[in-house]
């Protein structure tokens, strides 16, 4: 049995830093931005403080910053502009279209069908803009056809998963494990080396998902009522007998309630003035203000005043009208810079023209008048009930901060589609036949994709993500310093140690496990960034081929389908279908489980061992 010496102090801290980031990865209270800060400050200036080695052989802890120029988050990062592109111009119309109507007539073999177009379109474009082009189909289609969306919207999102395991480029995470190994002196794997094992699982995987799964799934409710109270904009006119006349308008709201908030006051013909709180009101100032028929007509009652809709008084013969304004329920995308911004800071009405009358998360708070709502930070995966015009939810539409839910609006259609389809193709074919690597094709790709109009800067930027880039360049750090210090080497002694007479497929399907375990808790990328060098010290141990071990971190570090925490599409999901946490335990345990033996197998017996 081999015998485990313990590890020097720099790598045991440096596995205690590890494990806290882990933990933090895993809470949902604690931004995933934060934690990879806190990852690169505690590793640079504890490195800084304490060195490692001597002379030139010193560990730099400035080299934990050569994340922000990896090779795989340049092209993690181009990948995303390349696929703005395709959804800001439409280029996937069609595809979204051909579904919609298939749908209605051929429900089950449309449920196949998306499927498999999820899954192919997923190997080679970022799943979640894969994601939030089907979701708005598969739900309008369900509002218009009476067919519940709880089938289908959960294996949707397990097959784009399923898909972007099967290149290279298909996730972050394959690339980061592919140039990791590759970094560490294994022969780079090429853009479809591994997609013959993917394939042959995915063919169980889809059936799974096209004929079990759904009916594991029980129906459920859209996260929020339809019967929710419209919101209307009318005047206050105050009478001579008002409580409020002589008055500041501070008082004025006092008197009415917190809730009312007066968007102007009119003081006479063409008269406005700003509603400071210190104005003081006059008899006969019109305040506007928008709300609830009850509430308005409350607001009206206690400050004295009349109600007026336009030019007319509130009456049986002129009633409350809210012409030209729709309904819709929108989700906060992964990309949405409002993630993290309190509600109440959020301007939905003076940035987007949005009136907000419910909120839904996936732990059941919801409602408009839920306690300290105003001081809620939004989240991808929100769901928000909103009132606007149909224009507003046009420009919604193309907005990267907000996927519209209900399927109402039209998809995007551009002339520029076709330009922003064959970028796409040459970017990926100029990879797979290794004229360029796919940092420099798929940046080449975002330059023409911009040059040709096809993206102005504001778009391309927008598809960025903080989080995704943070984490990847924590992850980098992570897996260097575990690298540089031993922690690596120790912890690939202390697996084969626990291991220690086992059969090397069992070693194998132990490592895949206890990656799908890990990256189900913690962030994919940081479970698949550590263990790459964990499973290279493995094979190197075991006289055994690199490559399996390889691509037994990457498949487990995609096999994210048993929690909706698991990955940001999964939460998505969950909102906007009104799916609970035991739905994706139910579904995605099974499958994962498939996956793991099936994939385990496949490699055991490619590579005899």
């Amino acid at each position: 049995m081999l015998e485990l010496t313990l590890p020097n102090v720099h790598a045991l801290a440096v596995m205690i830093v590890i494990a806290g980031a882990l933990f933090m990865f895993a809470r949902d209270d604690i931004p995933l931005e934060t934690t990879s800060l806190v990852v690169l400050v505690l590793l640079t200036v504890g490195f800084q403080l304490f060195p490692y080695g001597t002379g030139e052989d010193a560990l730099k802890p400035s080299e934990f910053f050569l994340g922000f120029g990896n090779r795989a988050l340049i092209a993690v990062c181009a990948l995303m502009i390349v696929g703005q592109g395709m959804i800001r111009t439409g280029a996937l119309e069609p595809v979204g279209r051909l579904l919609a109507q298939l749908w209605r007539k051929i429900p089950v073999l449309s449920l196949l069908l998306t499927l498999l177009i999820t899954a192919v379109l997923s190997a080679f474009i970022n799943n979640t803009p894969i994601v939030v082009l089907m979701l708005p189909i598969l739900i309008g289609v369900s509002i218009k056809t009476g067919i519940s969306s709880s089938g289908a919207l959960i294996p949707m999102g397990f097959a784009s998963i399923l898909g972007g395991m099967a290149t290279t480029i298909g996730t972050s995470t394959n690339l980061l494990v592919v140039n990791v190994a590759a970094d560490l002196g294994m022969n780079r794997f090429n853009m479809f080396d591994f997609m013959m094992p993917v394939l042959i699982a995915g063919s169980v995987a889809v059936l799974y998902l096209w004929l079990i799964a759904p009916r594991l799934i029980p129906e459920r409710q859209p996260p929020m009522s339809r019967g929710v109270s419209r919101v209307y904009t009318a005047q206050i006119r105050l009478n001579e007998d008002s409580p409020v006349v002589g008055k500041s308008l501070a008082e004025a709201i006092t008197r009415a309630g917190e809730s009312f908030n007066v968007e102007t006051i009119q003081r006479g013909p063409g008269v406005f003035i700003n509603p400071l709180p210190d104005v003081q009101l006059r008899e006969g100032d019109r305040l506007t203000t928008s709300d609830t028929q009850a509430n308005l007509r409350e607001f009206a009652r206690l400050l004295g005043g009349t109600l007026f809709s336009g030019d007319h008084e509130v009456d049986a013969s002129h009633p409350l009208t809210a012409e030209g304004q729709q309904i819709a329920e929108v989700a906060i995308t992964p990309a949405s810079r409002l993630n993290g911004t309190r509600i109440g800071n959020a301007q939905l009405f003076s940035r987007y023209g949005l009136r907000l009358l419910a909120f839904n998360r996936f732990e059941g708070m919801e409602g408009p008048e839920s306690p300290g709502l105003d001081q809620v930070r939004l989240r991808s995966g929100d769901v928000l009930l909103i009132q606007s015009t149909q224009a507003n939810l046009v420009n919604l539409k193309e907005s990267t901060d907000f996927l519209v839910l209900d399927g109402s609006i039209n998809l995007p259609r551009t002339r520029k589609a076709p330009i922003a389809l064959l970028t796409i193709i040459a970017v990926v074919a100029l990879a797979a036949f290794r004229v360029m690597p796919i940092e420099i094709s798929a940046v080449l790709g975002s330059l023409f994709l911009i040059l040709t109009g096809c993206l102005n800067w504001k778009e391309a930027m927008s598809a960025l993500s903080t989080q995704v880039i943070l984490i990847i360049v924590a992850s980098l750090a992570m897996g260097s310093a575990l690298l540089q210090t031993g922690g690596a080497d120790y912890l690939a002694n202390a697996f084969v140690a626990i291991t220690f007479g086992a059969p090397p497929s069992a070693v194998l399907a132990g490592l895949m496990l206890m990656m799908a375990v890990l990256t189900n808790v913690v962030s994919n990328n940081a479970a698949a960034v550590i263990g790459t060098p964990i499973a290279i010290g493995i094979a190197q141990r075991l006289g055994l081929p690199l490559e399996p071990f390889v691509l037994a971190v990457l498949f487990g570090a995609n096999l994210s389908f048993v929690t909706p925490m698991a990955y940001q599409t999964n939460i998505l999901i969950m909102n906007a279908g009104g799916y609970k946490f035991g739905d994706f335990v139910r579904v995605g345990l099974p499958l994962s489980i498939v996956l793991w033996v099936v994939l385990s197998g496949v490699l055991i017996w490619a590579y005899g061992l």
